[in-house]
Order: structure tokens, then C-alpha cells, then sequence
């Protein structure tokens, strides 16, 4: 099964991403994303981050889950690939994001809308 694809668009990506469930929903939006970034990984050593947020609806919970992973990326320059979730309701998660060091970024994503 197709994880994601991108659709065209003039000045900003678009991601349409598919899963079985809601959990495998942001799983592949969190690898599109990462992959989106172009990251040049600097180490196989993976590193693990505790991740928690609340919002309001599903859709607001991915798009706060999406521009956390994004600022945590920036600030420690690491690509996130996978999660593990610990808790998740449509409105709340609670997990440990993990990924890898990276040299820098081919691709800047400003923020997830």
C-alpha cells in the first residue's frame, strides 16, 4: 500500500497520506514530512525523543504533532522517521519520536498548515 504521495503546488507542499488506521495516518505523514526535508543523516545512531500534546480535534492534533516534530528537527538537527506511541486518543498523543543526527537539511519546510 502507498504510504504518501505529493501533490503539485506552486509555493507550498502538499502531502496526501494513507493508513489503515489513524496511528498509520500520522506514521506516513511523519515519514513524508521527514522525507520532504531531504536530510542529510550524519549517523546510523538512533535517538529518541518524548513527545506529548494535546489539541483540540484529530486535525489539529497532527498539524500540532507535525510542527513539534518540525521544531525539534530544526532545533537538534535530526530527522524523525518513525514514533512510537505510548498514548492516543483524537485529541491527545503521547510517544517517543525516533530518528538520527543530520548534517543539515536539503529542503526548509516553515511550518505545517
Amino acid at each position: 500500500m502507498k504510504k504518501y504521495e505529493t501533490l503539485g503546488h506552486k509555493a507550498d507542499l502538499k502531502i496526501r497520506a494513507f493508513g489503515k488506521d489513524k496511528k498509520e495516518l500520522f506514521l506516513n505523514m511523519l515519514l513524508a514530512m521527514a522525507e520532504s526535508q531531504k536530510p542529510e543523516i550524519k549517523s546510523d545512531k538512533k535517538i529518541k525523543r518524548e513527545v506529548k500534546i494535546k489539541s483540540i480535534d484529530l486535525a489539529a492534533l497532527l498539524v500540532d504533532f507535525l510542527n513539534e516534530v518540525l521544531y525539534l528537527s530544526q532545533v537538534n538537527k535530526e530527522v524523525y522517521l518513525d514514533f512510537k506511541f505510548k498514548k492516543f486518543k483524537d485529541n491527545e498523543l503521547e510517544g517517543e519520536l525516533i530518528g538520527r543526527k543530520v548534517d543539515g537539511f536539503g529542503e526548509d519546510i516553515k511550518a505545517v498548515t
